[in-house]
């Protein structure tokens, strides 16, 4: 959808922002683009919309040069969204989100019914918030707005410059789980400028890591926290890079761990006996179809009666395919040992510290060798 080709663009005094790049975006792509400041990224996004024109190379959007393209029609089929959105003062919310479409020759009644249909998809009701003057919203609510003009014309290319930058941390957590799952449900091409590797790791289908005009890597955010091409990739990404990983790596069943188990109707007794055979001090507790309905520990299940009278309520769990990081989370939110893990209400085993070593541990050799995880085969504390 994106591609440059040997782009460079040097400026009158001789500055170079940015030099032969060459790479390419796939249509329904997040990319990421990442570095420290004057690295050339924000260069890199603005050459698209040709807002800056390159010196030599060419761009092409949806196999089209750039360079041949009107740049006013170019970049009313290309949403871009700024720091603290860059709302109208004087206009609604509504008819800030309209705007695009209106100046495409959309007639007023359908412009705005998509105004508001886009900002129910952010997160903001229209009826209240349609009528509001940018002034009157928070950061993050104006930000939301900015987002929703982008994407009001149904442009197929999206480009955001720090697009969550100016708000608190806890708001620009909450705004890029908005935005990841508005992708997830409209799969535009991103270019994505941040400064913040969480931001891009977390955001990113893949990133690129800018050093000065030019990138140092171009890989998913696994590859680039598990295999840094170079020691300024390394140094970038940082010394925690391991931890960052974990928001990276999702929860796979071959990660996961089968504990003893007993059924909700079956004697406690009998449920006690096979624990205390197994060497085991607890069961996972299932209904009669596998779905999970808590735990229970083998003295108290040894006291009689049924399983369902002695189960308790199992809170630390998290979906198959959650991240590690989310997992490690629920163990240290509830102080637990392990985690259980579900798809929907369905029980598939147990996430253990050592598990989670071993499914990192296995993520980042997995892409050292180009190889599925599946086939990753090494010696763990959890064998022992």
């Amino acid at each position: 959808m994106i591609r440059f080709e040997e782009v460079t663009k040097r400026y009158p005094d001789g500055t170079t922002a940015v030099r032969d790049l060459s790479f390419a975006v796939a249509e329904g792509e997040l990319v990421t683009l990442v570095g420290p400041s004057g690295c050339g990224k924000t260069t890199t996004m603005m050459m698209v919309n040709r807002l800056i024109e390159p010196t030599s190379g060419r761009i092409f959007v949806d196999g089209e040069d750039v360079a041949a393209v009107d740049p006013v029609r170019l970049r009313r089929r290309i949403g871009y969204v700024i720091q603290q959105g860059g709302l109208f003062p004087h206009r609604t919310v509504l008819d800030n989100t309209a705007t695009v479409p209106s100046l495409i020759g959309w007639k007023r009644a359908r412009a705005r019914a998509r105004a508001a249909e886009l900002l129910d998809l952010v997160g903001l009701d229209p009826s209240t918030y349609g009528p509001r003057y940018p002034d009157q919203l928070s950061g993050g609510q104006r930000q939301r707005v900015g987002v929703a003009r982008a994407l009001a014309a149904d442009p197929p290319v999206l480009l955001m410059d720090e697009p969550f930058g100016a708000v608190d941390p806890v708001v620009r957590e909450q705004l890029q789980d908005e935005f990841l799952r508005m992708h997830a449900a409209v799969r535009k091409t991103v270019l994505l400028v941040t400064h913040d590797i969480e931001e891009a790791v977390r955001l990113g289908d893949r990133i690129a890591v800018y050093g000065q005009g030019s990138i140092e890597q171009f890989d998913t955010p696994g590859a680039v926290l598990g295999a840094p091409a170079t020691s300024y990739v390394a140094d970038f990404v940082g010394a925690d890079r391991s931890l960052k990983r974990l928001s990276v790596t999702r929860i796979e069943p071959s990660d996961l761990a089968q504990p003893p188990v007993a059924r909700l109707d079956e004697p406690a007794a009998r449920a006690a006996d096979r624990l205390r055979a197994e060497g085991s001090r607890w069961a996972v507790v299932l209904d009669a179809v596998g779905d999970l309905h808590g735990w229970a520990g083998a003295g108290e299940l040894g006291t009689g009666g049924l399983v369902r009278d002695h189960a308790r309520r199992m809170n630390a769990w998290v979906p198959v395919g959650a991240s590690l990081k989310q997992a490690f989370g629920e163990m240290l939110q509830h102080d637990a040992g392990w985690v259980a893990v579900l798809d929907g209400a369905r029980f598939l085993g147990v996430l253990t510290p050592a598990k989670l070593h071993e499914a990192l541990r296995r993520s980042v050799d997995a892409d050292a060798r180009g190889v599925p995880r599946g086939e990753v085969r090494f010696e763990s504390v959890a064998d022992a």
